[in-house]
């Protein structure tokens, strides 16, 4: 049934996925579905663990390399998995997982940070922040970026012509539009390696040794 629910889900995006359509696409009577699920939040935590239970291994990263390398290996993996589905970050933050399946990728991923140095806590932070950057900048670029699919506008993504002329007045801004909504791809990678820079940074432990991100301690 959250199969059926993501791929519904890339048809309608998240505001237009309701029990009754669901129900309608599965041929039955929506009440039926309260049988396996008490409200729609019920079925965005299903919908959720089965985005990872069909991504799990990538989501571990490469745990026999660099902590950085495996972090971002990781990442990058978590970025794919939501932009499979419209509004996919969306239905995937904040929601609560209704199995196990993350949790092998998350411990290959903090034995990885915690055998390069970090702390348990301080590799818990770091992977925290790392994956809170990574949805959070989906959201957005799902939000703003081209639609797969949409015509117009909405096909497009940000008008930025619009943009930079409501914001004449502030040059320094709207010449940041090109920055923050083209090239999404790169603006990704961007971010990502000056958040694993700033993980090893500030949270690995003194006296480990990091040359840059990904770095083991000598």
């Amino acid at each position: 049934m959250a199969r059926v629910a993501l791929d519904l889900l890339n048809e309608t995006g998240l505001d237009g996925l309701t029990l009754r359509a669901i129900a309608k696409e599965l041929d039955v009577k929506a009440p039926a579905l309260y049988w396996h699920f008490k409200d729609k939040q019920a079925l965005l935590d299903e919908m959720a663990t089965e985005m990872v239970r069909g991504a799990a291994a990538d989501l571990a990263g490469t745990p026999d390399a660099d902590w950085g390398t495996s972090v971002t290996t990781a990442m990058r993996a978590l970025r794919r998995m939501l932009l499979r589905y419209r509004d996919g970050a969306k239905v995937y933050s904040g929601t609560y997982f209704t199995d196990t399946s993350y949790a092998a990728p998350v411990e290959a991923q903090l034995r990885c940070l915690t055998e390069a140095g970090f702390t348990p806590g301080a590799a818990a932070r770091a992977l925290l922040t790392a994956t809170s950057y990574t949805i959070g900048y989906v959201i957005e670029e799902q939000a703003t970026g081209p639609r797969p699919g949409a015509d117009g506008a909405g096909g497009e993504g940000y008008d930025l012509a619009a943009r930079a002329e409501r914001l004449k007045d502030y040059p320094l801004a709207a010449a940041a539009g090109e920055e923050m909504f083209r090239g999404y791809e790169d603006g990704f990678e961007a971010g990502l390696a000056a958040v694993v820079a700033g993980v090893g940074a500030t949270l690995l432990r003194p006296g480990a040794t990091s040359s840059g991100p990904g770095a083991r301690p000598a």
